[in-house]
């Protein structure tokens, strides 16, 4: 039966522990009901299971004016939606449409802004865009107004637009390392370390600076400071400050990342589904994400739910990038349910209609995925096939210098050869050790690689008398 308050239980689901977090810092409740309401909205938002059904013998209107006071108090708070106001007003200005209430909101603003507001500079520039608008007009007051605004923030607009431009110059070194290596981008460390700090700044230049500190981080491995740089935010967000959905969103998914990289598993999954509890541009991403983490954890029954609960966004996102990698733990999580056929299937098709984007994007993951399904199958012919024909050995070897590389493709290829008696035990044990060879000695990289060895003796028991895993491992430790 249909719940009386299913539609405000569906409201709250969608409601995000920062979100309720700054609700009851800022409310100011004599109706001692509705906190209650809003204090149980806070409790259900942080837990992943459990959820405590809302009481249906209270006056339902208690819950329509609740909905209706979060609503308004998150949309007044969210810098995407004055960003979508700034630019209407802009294309009203420029139209010579916009209407006197339009205006008086507009003055309000300006009134209230500071060169701390998230989107100060586009504030500085529609100011800059009105005064024209009222001088023509002949509107002496308003346009003194603005103009007094425009004299007493102007330096502070010339620094927000330096900062902007020195950001796009830091961009291009961060990405090109982060794109080829080819080139170092720590020396902008302490620059941006110092604009994120800077709370004289506006949030959007603070922001970007930390999601470039974030690459840098990542890029030599620095995950420490950047935990420390996230706690700074989160304070932020707490407080209500630089609030839209899609930041926190992007907010728990770099959570999650970074919980990852501490094997903090249980952080790390929290975070993840917080992260798709909305669906925002980029929910594959973050789905993709969470999966991992599910995969890691062994909880393949939660990951397939995940994974299929998102199948319809799969299908439709233009980035090949998340569409392959989606496809990759889809298939991982049908083989480790047992469904290796239904894995292999899959494959087939998606290897038939999308061969070209599968090797301009993530081929390695996606072959990983696929053998792993055939060796469940013992299908060893087969992966030898696939493994030749597309000359997966070849690519693996331009790949193996990728920091998340695992030699998956050539041991699969490997233990097939032997299967198939292509190769006697000595030459697959060579074969094995060769593979790993060049891995930078790593203890999560040793974790991983028995964790590999174990699924194919999982597949392939027979091979625990092949091979000894410590002959190739030991090397790594």
């Amino acid at each position: 039966m249909r719940s009386k308050l299913q539609k405000f239980t569906e409201f709250a689901q969608a409601l995000l522990p920062h979100e309720t977090g700054y609700l009851l810092a800022v409310q100011q409740f004599d109706d001692k009901v509705k906190l209650a309401i809003l204090e149980q909205v806070d409790r259900n938002c942080r837990r992943l299971d459990g959820f405590e059904p809302f009481d249906e013998a209270l006056d339902k209107r208690k819950y329509s004016n609740l909905k209706l006071w979060i609503t308004e108090r998150l949309h007044a708070a969210d810098v995407d939606t004055e960003y979508e106001w700034l630019l209407t007003a802009e294309r009203e200005i420029e139209t010579d449409s916009i209407a006197p209430l339009q205006e008086e909101r507009l003055l309000a603003h300006l009134r209230a802004t500071t060169p701390t507001a998230y989107h100060f500079a586009k504030c500085f520039e529609l100011a800059q865009l009105y005064r024209h608008f009222l001088l023509i007009r002949m509107r002496y007051a308003e346009h003194r107004a603005v103009e007094d605004f425009l004299e007493k923030y102007r330096p502070a607009y010339e620094h927000a637009r330096s900062v902007r431009e020195r950001l796009h110059e830091a961009t291009a070194d961060i990405v090109r390392q982060y794109s080829t290596r080819a080139s170092d981008s720590i020396q902008w460390e302490p620059w941006l370390a110092e604009v994120f700090h800077d709370d004289t700044l506006d949030g959007w230049n603070r922001y970007m600076a930390l999601v470039r500190l974030t690459f840098i981080y990542y890029n030599y491995r620095r995950f420490e400071p950047l935990r420390e740089r996230y706690q700074v935010l989160d304070g932020l967000f707490s407080q209500g400050k630089y609030y839209s959905k899609r930041l926190l969103i992007n907010y728990y998914g770099n959570r999650l990342l970074l919980h990852s990289r501490f094997q903090e598993y249980d952080d790390a999954e929290y975070y993840g589904y917080l992260s798709i509890r909305v669906k925002t541009a980029d929910y594959i991403h973050y789905v993709n994400n969470l999966c991992g983490v599910l995969l890691r954890r062994k909880k393949y029954a939660e990951a397939l739910a995940v994974m299929k609960a998102a199948l319809p966004e799969s299908r439709t996102t233009h980035s090949f990038h998340n569409k392959i990698g989606f496809v990759a733990h889809y298939l991982r999580c049908l083989h480790h349910t047992g469904q290796h056929r239904a894995a292999e299937n899959y494959a087939d098709t998606y290897l038939r209609a999308y061969r070209k984007e599968i090797f301009e994007h993530r081929w390695h993951a996606f072959f990983s995925a696929y053998l792993e399904a055939l060796l469940a199958q013992h299908s060893f012919k087969k992966i030898m096939h696939l493994t030749e024909k597309y000359q997966l050995l070849e690519l693996d070897r331009t790949y193996a210098s990728k920091s998340g590389y695992l030699p998956t493709i050539p041991w699969f290829y490997a233990v097939a050869a032997n299967r198939t008696g292509r190769l006697d035990a000595t030459q697959m044990q060579e074969k094995l050790k060769e593979a790993v060879a060049g891995m930078a000695p790593r203890p999560d990289k040793t974790a991983q690689l028995e964790e590999l060895w174990g699924e194919i003796e999982r597949c392939i028991p027979e091979v625990r008398n092949l091979a000894y895993t410590n002959t190739f491992f030991s090397s790594k430790t």
